[in-house]
């Protein structure tokens, strides 16, 4: 089950059924099913505080995932800074709900299995997310 959260920041986020029907799909075509996923929308300050106190990092990022995944289930919170969010939006010249779901499927495939430390990794992941996102385009036009 996917459950939605909102910490320090005033968002609305209004897809939630159809965005974990979407989810669902990315796990299965990934031959993994979703457990407990909790995603965490959030401040750069809020995030920025997870990643001191957790991971020792002194800098903003847009996501961090835990991962409590038993395979073949993927759960995990996913922690996600709207500013970061909106930042990289206008960064990379795509609108904010695409960057988004981008940030979203991101920490989907990093409980899945998936890392981004290599180029080649990068490489792996970015075209998971692509994909992803191609699948999510092609289920609303039904």
């Amino acid at each position: 089950m996917v459950r939605y959260y909102f910490e320090d920041l005033k968002f609305q986020y209004n897809s939630r059924r159809f965005n974990n029907a979407w989810l669902r799909k990315v796990a299965e075509n990934e031959n993994c099913r979703l457990g407990d996923i909790n995603i965490i929308f959030c401040s750069d300050p809020y995030l920025l505080n997870i990643n001191l106190q957790y991971l020792g990092h002194d800098y903003y990022t847009d996501i961090i995932t835990f991962d409590y995944s038993v395979k073949p289930v993927v759960s995990g919170d996913l922690f996600i800074s709207v500013d970061s969010v909106r930042d990289n939006a206008a960064f990379y010249k795509v609108g904010f709900e695409e960057e988004l779901h981008r940030v979203i499927v991101h920490g989907l495939l990093h409980l899945i299995g998936y890392d981004d430390h290599t180029d080649s990794d990068i490489a792996v992941m970015r075209s998971k997310e692509n994909s992803s996102l191609e699948l999510r385009k092609s289920m609303l036009l039904g």
